[in-house]
């Protein structure tokens, strides 16, 4: 999938998290072809962003996954390359403001209408119910199709 149809990213995310995978492996894996991790990689280093980083509620494991992307598309291995800092934060609060705007919050408690701050560590068991009620397909969704547009985006530029 290294061509950039957004659809069919935010298909493939969507459908991870519906067979099990948590927020942020959902979004990094729709990605696979980017990052070049192979799979049992990307999904053990995303896995504990989960529940907004380990059923912490705190930041969405989505944004989480497009944050990780972000590193990659706009890549600073050097701890002293600032114009490389520079643009990859700017790349991530790209991506949050535009997750932001479409759903009000980078926040998963938020997002989820918690009152509490954490979770126990367990993670929920994935029903109908469950799914039902929970807007995380979605969440990976809009996240997957962030990323995709900007892929796109920069795709056309370079053509």
């Amino acid at each position: 999938m290294s061509n950039i149809d957004i659809e069919q990213r935010v298909t493939k995310a969507k459908e991870l998290f519906l067979s099990g995978y948590n927020c942020c492996q959902s979004v990094v894996l729709a990605f696979e072809d980017i990052t070049k991790l192979e799979q049992t990689t990307a999904a053990t280093i995303s896995a504990p962003f989960g529940g907004g980083m380990g059923r912490l509620r705190e930041v969405c494991g989505a944004v989480s996954g497009m944050t990780m992307i972000a590193g990659f598309l706009s890549p600073c291995p050097s701890n002293s390359d600032i114009a490389a800092k520079k643009a990859n934060y700017a790349l991530v609060q790209r991506f949050a403001e535009a997750f932001r705007a479409q759903n009000g919050n980078i926040v998963c408690r938020k997002l989820l209408g918690l009152e509490r701050e954490k979770d126990e560590p367990t993670p929920s068991v994935r029903t109908a119910e469950y799914y039902k009620k929970r807007p995380c397909a979605e969440l990976v969704g809009d996240a997957a199709r962030i990323v995709a547009k900007h892929l796109a985006e920069n795709s056309k530029k370079e053509q």
